[in-house]
């Protein structure tokens, strides 16, 4: 979409400033400009409507979309599949026999690799058909279990990586390699937003339940990587400052910090008119995205105006800041403005010792918002323009890691089939799409890729992954990788 690299993009932008200094013309009046008003700034960055902060690249979206914004649900940490969506009732005859090495394979992390026994471990949970499509479902999953005709699960997706680091990249950017663009940032990068008042990709970063197994998360799982600054996601925390250093100090009302961005707005200018720095833009831009989230992010914390009906529907903790339930409001509330991404990071999935305590946990701390959170865009209108995705980086192993009894197992990752449902904007809901073996533990019919996820995702947006690139190293970079990855066309509506 984009050939520009962006290792030149500096000497590119200078030349044409120098270019059009000598005929009378300084750019760093445009970018002066964009200081005093919108309308200004987006025609500086080349929209057709000068009045949108966030505008999309010239020929995006490809073809009509089916959802315009995208609510990611990250259960980072790897869930069990075994324990929540992928029944397999013939399991419980083989508790504590050997897994048989045909299907152990050679692909096993250090933290089971010393094991001498790798014993078959049954989910301890009942599980039940829901819904006219008779999805089966766990008992840890109640509340979604009602709302499983309206989302499309997925039982064979799989990753090339098998820790969570590597892994949890993977499924954010497209690669295990650190410093690719994130999903959030290349959506913001080509479609912007409709909002001018709040970032086009916002993250979350909700409470866990206490003693949980929760990894480390790292800012490239929201990064820009080599796309400019302004489409990384922000963070909005929880607590009494959403957005660090956003309020103005003591002593330093509305005005003083208008005056003090315009004045800093000119120096800025200067600088890019002297040395056409594209990072000097994303100065620009920020700045001003930050004096206009002073007003629009209490706005949105705000709660008060929620109906009692909506905030049982998503359930007690929904006014308890930083918990995933009222994480899960906030992206009905940020889509509803007009936010193209939003992404909430749950951790704590992580399984390897006491499973059923641990994964019991974190359902029931995010099981009732999730379903409410697809309800509640489907009672407003907005689910079928909105897409929603839930799912971990991978799965975990049938076998247990370490003892093993009926009510007491661990399992370790699982990097070859796992599950993950999506739901809305271009989704067919009540679908399942793939089937594993005996074991869950190798697909057996319609593997899926997690970039075929990512395409998938795209496609919604009305985005042809294979065309949406941009040249940097010498690659045409996509969110999608370099290898072939298809669309999953069974799941569309």
């Amino acid at each position: 979409m984009n050939n520009k690299n962006p290792l030149f993009e500096h000497q590119l932008l200078q030349t044409r400033r120098q270019f059009f200094g000598n005929v009378g013309l300084r750019m760093g009046g445009i970018a002066m400009a964009s200081m005093m008003g919108p309308g200004l700034a987006a025609q500086a960055m080349g929209s057709e409507d000068p009045e949108r902060v966030h505008p999309p690249l010239p020929g995006l979206p490809h073809f009509p979309a089916k959802a315009k914004s995208v609510i990611y649900l990250h259960m980072n940490g790897g869930p069990s599949q075994l324990d929540t969506w992928d029944y397999k009732p013939d399991l419980v005859k083989q508790f504590e026999k050997e897994l048989p090495k045909d299907f152990l394979g050679d692909r096993i992390t250090t933290m089971t690799s010393g094991q001498a026994k790798f014993p078959v471990a049954p989910s301890k949970y009942e599980f039940k058909q829901h819904g006219e499509c008779g999805r089966w479902v766990s008992s840890l999953l109640p509340h979604t279990a009602k709302i499983v005709d309206d989302i499309a699960v997925i039982k064979t997706v799989h990753t090339n990586a098998i820790n969570h680091d590597p892994a949890c990249t993977f499924v954010m950017t497209g690669s295990e390699v650190a410093g690719k663009p994130s999903m959030g940032s290349w959506v913001s990068y080509g479609l912007g937003a409709e909002t001018n008042n709040l970032p086009a990709f916002v993250s979350l970063v909700p409470n866990f339940p206490a003693g949980s197994n929760a990894q480390a998360l790292y800012s490239r799982m929201w990064g820009p990587g080599f796309l400019p600054g302004k489409h990384s996601g922000v963070v909005l925390r929880a607590g009494a400052e959403p957005v660090l250093y956003l309020d103005n100090p003591p002593g330093v009302d509305r005005s003083d910090r208008r005056a003090m961005l315009d004045a800093l707005g000119k120096l800025n200018a200067k600088g890019f008119s002297k040395f056409g720095d594209p990072d000097i833009q994303t100065r620009i831009a920020q700045y001003e995205m930050a004096y206009r989230m002073q007003t629009s992010v209490p706005e949105l914390t705000d709660l008060s105006q929620e109906t009692q009906a909506t905030k049982e529907l998503y359930g007690a903790n929904v006014d308890k800041p930083g918990s995933f339930t009222q994480s899960a409001l906030l992206a009905r509330r940020l889509v509803e403005r007009g936010v193209r991404m939003v992404q909430i990071m749950h951790r704590g999935w992580d399984s390897h010792g006491n499973l059923p305590v641990e994964l019991g946990n974190q359902c029931m701390d995010t099981d009732q918002a999730c379903a409410a959170l697809i309800t509640d865009l489907k009672q407003r209108g907005m689910l079928k323009d909105t897409l929603v995705i839930w799912g971990g980086e991978f799965g975990r192993t049938v076998y247990s890691q370490g003892a093993l009894t009926r009510e007491r197992y661990g399992r370790d990752h699982h990097p070859r089939n796992f599950c993950m449902w999506m739901a809305g904007g271009g989704i067919k809901g009540g679908v399942e799409l793939g089937e594993t073996d005996e074991y869950s533990y190798n697909p057996i019919s319609d593997p899926v890729h997690i970039n075929e996820i990512n395409a998938t995702v795209l496609h919604c947006l009305g985005i042809d992954h294979e065309r949406f690139t941009l040249r940097y190293q010498g690659l045409d970079q996509r969110l999608t990788g370099v290898e072939p990855m298809k669309v999953i066309k069974q799941i569309l509506a």
